[in-house]
């Protein structure tokens, strides 16, 4: 993988936040990673090994303890000053009194200052019609389901073009149908942009069937235990007529079921 290929990098990367005395533990420590541009990493992992902090740090939301970190091959804060992250969060985190529309537009409002202009961002419209919310864009939060908020979320997340989206848990809270769902528009919209994703989330069957690749945590201390390559499998499992690989596919079942005895071997073995 050549540099200009890659969208993150990390180098003995260790990660985690100051304590009360002052001291900085690790949450995950020793982290070497390479993500292609275009990839979609799904990140598995008990609670306390390090996801969302992952991500957090990718996103120069907090600096890393040690090692090296590169964003489109550049620090995290000029990546983030060039607005070429976007995040969404597991909290849809939209602004009551402002509607659909105007939530989406919200990254045009803010940041001043601090960070590049935003230079060809996507029309707002096209957006919340992408995302499947046409009909509601003059609703406010409190007139829309959990999924629609969600749906919002990702449109303003990618309102700035970014390369690379963070989605930390953004489904977790949504009842079974909504997410497979949803699931299956990321897949859509993943396909549409080449968007770089990073997804953390605590469903093993939906790191398999959103990833290319699955990347696994293991706690106490927070290491990886293995990062798992889905390419070679969803190559020859069933699709449906939209060429998703099919859920109950048995390849994909399997490769569940591995996945879930890595998680339980790591907690064992904390």
């Amino acid at each position: 993988m050549t540099e200009a290929s890659l969208a993150i990098e990390a180098r003995a990367l260790a990660i985690g936040y100051p304590q009360a005395d002052g001291r900085a533990v690790a949450t995950l420590g020793d982290l070497d990673l390479a993500v292609a541009k275009g990839d979609f990493l799904t990140i598995l992992g008990p609670s306390g090994c390090g996801k969302s902090t992952l991500l957090r740090v990718v996103a120069d939301l907090l600096p890393p303890l040690s090692g090296a970190l590169s964003v489109l091959c550049r620090p995290p804060a000029e990546a983030r000053r060039r607005r070429k992250v976007g995040f969404v969060f597991q909290d849809a985190t939209l602004l009551p009194w402002r509607t659909v529309r105007e939530n989406v537009a919200l990254p045009l409002q803010v940041g001043r200052g601090r960070a590049e202009p935003i230079a060809g961002n996507r029309d707002i419209d096209a957006l919340i019609d992408l995302v499947g919310l046409s009909a509601f864009a003059a609703r406010y939060p409190h007139q829309l389901s959990g999924g629609q908020r969600q749906r919002v979320s990702l449109a303003r997340a990618l309102l700035c073009e970014p390369d690379i989206l963070l989605m930390d848990e953004p489904f977790g809270a949504l009842d079974e149908i909504t997410r497979e769902r949803l699931n299956d528009e990321l897949i859509a919209l993943w396909r549409r942009t080449g968007t770089t994703i990073l997804f953390v989330t605590h469903s093993v069957m939906e790191a398999v069937y959103l990833g290319t690749r699955v990347l696994v945590l293991a706690a106490n201390p927070g290491r990886v235990q293995a990062l798992v390559d889905l390419a070679a499998i969803k190559a020859t499992a069933a699709k449906d007529a939209e060429g998703r690989c099919r859920r109950e596919d048995p390849a994909l079942v399997a490769a569940a079921a591995e996945l879930r005895q890595l998680l339980q071997d790591g907690a064992a073995s904390a």
